[in-house]
């Protein structure tokens, strides 16, 4: 027979009394070394207290709620490949002197009409209580333990940055467990529409990727206040940017460049220009710029499919810029970037400009980029 082993707390860092928020196994689990058993979550971080060895779920010590520092056994497992040392043998003679015992008393109880009795039950190791909700201040119907999906914390991270709402995710590891394949299975198929996400007409957005409702909050109560409606252009783009952000990957990169013989020649085609209206921002020669980093690196003007299986590859080079309205921002299109001139560019940017702080733009103006410029530098930046 295996050996029952004791599962314990390790070393988590100076952290003490940390409340258990998910129990990962039941008895009867058979579960890997490293495995997960359940998650703690301190001020700072969620981490899984793992199986220090191979086995099988014997009994759980702890439950949801439960405050558990370094050392607390949560668990007996049965190891793996281990004798039994925790129950030795019963010497044969030994038990059959209970069992004759046993047996007159049965017999006896039966003469007193007592033969009906149920024998006492032999004591049994003490279960986990049912798992209840700690103290929040969220809807406990949202938070009940039977209904926290089985994923690990790097899991539910991933999910949360893509917005994916993991009860209905289906995972497809042992017992269930949801693995990273699962939420971005989950997230291509809710791309092409395969109707993965139920709640979608809920509100969450984004493809059926849900996000948690915004609190309702009164700010009266606080002081004066005044509602204001948005505009068409800021309520589109609220919801355009909370998917953008939560489906599109997101990289920070800085650099400096020394642009003084740029800038030398920009002033030089002002002058040159002057009569004719013709003013050249910075904004032409980073169109230019980008067309020509496009061209060279074609993997940048490319979209993925909503399959998520194929790139398309664009032999257009249409590029956005940010204009600010006094509606809000919005992103007009220059078309056939790398086959026009900079001061072509510097006339066709300053009239789609015009046009957005008029409010005259069309779809065709704003659709069909394939790269976006947000310049600061008429404000400075």
């Amino acid at each position: 027979m295996a050996a029952t082993k004791e599962a314990k707390v390790p070393d988590i860092g100076d952290f003490d009394g940390v409340p258990v928020i998910e129990v990962l196994v039941q008895v009867g689990d058979t579960v890997a070394k490293d495995q997960g058993l359940v998650t703690l979550e301190s001020d700072k971080a969620t981490m899984e207290v793992p199986a220090p060895f191979a086995g099988t779920v014997r009994e759980i010590k702890v439950k949801v709620g439960d405050e558990i520092g370094e050392g607390v056994v949560v668990a007996l497992i049965a190891a793996e490949g281990a004798a039994d040392v925790s129950t030795p043998a019963v010497d044969a003679t030994a038990s059959q002197a209970p069992a004759a015992e046993t047996k007159a008393a049965a017999e006896a109880q039966a003469e007193r009409g007592e033969s009906n009795a149920q024998p006492k039950a032999p004591p049994v190791a003490s279960r986990p209580s049912d798992p209840k909700t700690p103290p929040v201040a969220f809807d406990a119907d949202e938070l009940l333990p039977e209904k926290v999906p089985y994923a690990s914390p790097a899991v539910r991270l991933f999910a949360r940055e893509l917005g994916v709402d993991l009860r209905q995710v289906k995972g497809s590891a042992r017992s269930g467990r949801i693995v990273r394949e699962d939420v971005q299975n989950f997230v291509k198929q809710a791309l092409a529409g395969g109707g993965a996400a139920p709640a979608a007409a809920a509100g969450g957005g984004g493809g059926g990727l849900n996000l948690l409702a915004w609190p309702k909050v009164d700010f009266s109560k606080f002081g004066e206040v005044e509602t204001q409606p948005l505009s068409r252009i800021k309520k589109l783009s609220g919801a355009n940017l909370a998917r953008n952000w939560a489906m599109i990957p997101h990289v920070t990169q800085f650099d400096q460049a020394d642009i003084s013989d740029l800038e030398e020649l920009r002033k030089t085609l002002n002058k040159e220009n002057e009569k004719a209206g013709i003013k050249l921002t910075m904004l032409a020669f980073l169109l230019k710029a980008s067309a020509a980093l496009l061209k060279k690196y074609p993997e940048f003007n490319a979209s993925l499919d909503a399959s998520g299986e194929t790139l398309t590859l664009k032999k257009y080079f249409h590029i956005g810029f940010a204009a600010d309205t006094p509606n809000g921002l919005v992103v007009p299109v220059v078309r056939d970037v790398d086959r026009k001139g900079v001061i072509e560019l510097a006339q066709e940017t300053a009239t789609l400009a015009k046009k957005a702080r008029d409010g005259k733009l069309t779809s065709a103006d704003m659709s069909g980029g394939c790269f976006s410029i947000s310049s600061l530098g008429g404000i400075g930046g």
